[in-house]
């Protein structure tokens, strides 16, 4: 996409303003009552960003609608309407179930002193999930923007399918300690829509004869290639053992603990398309704390933005820049910050995307290379639910 396209770069989790109207003058579009021009500009759409949304008012005419609402949508922007006309429903239903599945929430209300609800000392402010299901719309809306040819900006490979793109293969590198996790972890991958995906096993400190290892490999529909490695060979060592296995053009690297969306390999595609990164990875907002049997959703890392960190269980790259960087460190502990911190010092651009398709298990602080205490995400939580509370973009069954 060019510099000036608009994309979802400076999403606002939580907006300062009520919802705008997109109307149209003369087959013009009126954006929160400012004419502007198409296609839509990266300018037009920062003024939109505090906006809880914009509403749709249909003009009678059909000119420049449809891409004025799809350039909205690639950018992020929460487009809503409460009906569609036949016309923009034929030409595109999937757009129309959108538009008419969200409207904005009131915001929800404080106590006669204005504190709103209480928090704990030194933690983020506690927000509604009503920002969460704002932002859960505003990815599905990017999501069918980039993948729809009418939308506004090229559509990445692997967005849709249907219209023909070249699939790409990603190779998922992933090290793991414990066999009991692997049926699980194997079984996100395969769920992976929109990719062509390979697995890059390592088996560290256990064989491949595990009867753990054996029962996960046998359910496991794709390209799988295992590497045995012993318990003392450094964590780092063993993902650059499983990396030099690859065959595809992008490297993932995937946590065996963790929970990934079906769509996490493709969203982490559209973010770099649109951003043009490097690297690309997402936030790490969702823990589930197991111990505790808690959720809670930390909102201090910012989203959509150029970073110099993203959650380690995310980075996503070329396999040609992840040998230009050199690989992993072959170190035991801080394989992902070490990689990043590299990365970013040899001049490569990474961008941190959302991470509601992402959810970090948290046991004691023992059985972590990221040595935190379960207090401390506590005590960073803007959210917190009892049991396994992801967003809806996982799609947990």
């Amino acid at each position: 996409m060019g510099e000036g396209d608009p994309t979802p770069l400076g999403y606002v989790r939580t907006p300062s303003g009520g919802p705008a109207d997109l109307t149209f003058d003369g087959g013009r579009p009126l954006l929160a009552g400012e004419a502007v021009d198409l296609p839509l500009t990266a300018a037009d759409v920062v003024r939109l960003r505090p906006f809880d949304g914009v509403r749709v008012q249909w003009p009678e005419g059909r000119e420049g609608a449809l891409e004025t609402v799809l350039g909205l949508a690639s950018a992020g922007v929460p487009v809503h309407a409460a009906d569609v006309p036949a016309w923009a429903e034929r030409a595109d239903p999937g757009l129309t179930s959108l538009l008419t599945s969200w409207t904005p929430a009131e915001p929800p209300r404080r106590s006669p002193g204005g504190s709103g609800s209480p928090r704990v000392a030194g933690a983020e402010p506690v927000r509604s999930v009503r920002d969460l299901r704002r932002e859960e719309h505003s990815l599905r809306l990017r999501r069918h923007a980039f993948a729809n040819p009418a939308g506004q900006g090229a559509t990445p490979a692997g967005q849709g399918v249907a219209s023909g793109r070249t699939v790409p293969k990603v190779s998922v590198v992933m090290s793991s300690k414990r066999p009991g996790l692997l049926g699980s972890a194997l079984a996100q991958i395969a769920r992976q829509r929109h990719v062509e995906a390979e697995v890059l096993l390592g088996l560290h400190g256990f064989p491949a004869s595990h009867e753990d290892v054996r029962r996960a490999v046998a359910d496991f529909p794709l390209p799988l290639t295992v590497i045995e490695a012993g318990e003392d060979v450094p964590f780092g060592e063993v993902l650059n053992r499983a990396a030099a296995k690859a065959s595809g053009d992008e490297i993932a690297k995937w946590d065996d603990d963790d929970w990934y969306s079906p769509e996490h390999l493709s969203d982490l595609l559209l973010a770099r398309a649109y951003s043009g990164a490097d690297i690309v990875g997402t936030a790490a907002e969702f823990f589930y704390l197991e111990p505790l049997d808690v959720t809670i959703r930390r909102t201090d890392y910012t989203s959509e933005i150029w970073s110099d960190h993203v959650a380690g269980g995310t980075i996503f790259l070329a396999r040609a820049k992840f040998q230009e960087i050199g690989g992993f460190e072959g170190v035991a502990r801080g394989v992902d910050a070490q990689f990043l911190k590299t990365a970013h010092a040899a001049g490569a651009r990474i961008y941190r995307t959302q991470g509601l398709g992402y959810v970090l298990r948290r046991s004691l602080a023992a059985a972590h290379t990221w040595q935190l205490p379960l207090a401390h995400f506590l005590r960073v939580a803007a959210n917190q639910w009892r049991g396994f509370r992801p967003s809806r973009i996982l799609e947990a069954s």
